[in-house]
């Protein structure tokens, strides 16, 4: 990697570093390649990111942004997970390192708040930004629902009872 390419990959790591909500720090050291292809589809499909990092590089790219105080943990072979969503890289993760032995969850940082592996599975127990959106729109939709169902069973009975004088009326 020449001089240019490492500057490029310290710019493009501070961007990262700088925008994104989480950053999940792990080490994955006697991974095969077919696991690191299927750890990299599983963050795609939540969103997130997952990279292999060089640590003289990453810690360069730490500087002056809010994910500094992970700094200490770039030792050995290093990647990291990211995503804007809080929750979705570190579930990811997470899942994944209980499936596989190779992969340790080191620690991450979410917004300011460094956090040690139990933080990180802490944050991958919640529910993701979604479920809370379908959640609330659920809660919302429910008090709709009976209003709706309230207003109509007065109106139903009514037409109940004035079909039932019809019918009497047409018997006798």
């Amino acid at each position: 990697m020449n001089r240019a390419q490492k500057s490029e990959l310290v710019q493009d790591l501070n961007g990262v570093f700088s925008s994104t909500s989480v950053v999940v720090v792990a080490h994955y050291s006697g991974m095969t390649v077919n696991d690191m292809v299927q750890l990299r589809g599983r963050m795609s499909e939540a969103g997130a990111a997952f990279r292999v990092t060089k640590n003289r590089l990453t810690k360069l790219a730490l500087g002056g942004t809010p994910c500094d105080g992970i700094a200490e943990l770039f030792k050995g072979p290093t990647a990291i997970a990211y995503s804007d969503d809080p929750v979705a890289a570190p579930k990811v993760m997470i899942d994944f390192a209980k499936e596989n032995d190779n992969l340790v969850i080191l620690g991450g940082i979410m917004e300011q708040t460094v956090l040690d592996p139990a933080g990180v599975k802490a944050l991958a127990s919640m529910p993701s930004l979604d479920e809370l959106r379908a959640k609330i729109v659920g809660m919302l939709n429910t008090p709709a629902t009976r209003i709706a169902g309230v207003l109509q069973a007065p109106g139903g009975q009514l037409a109940r009872v004035v079909g039932a004088y019809a019918a009497q009326g047409e018997g006798a």
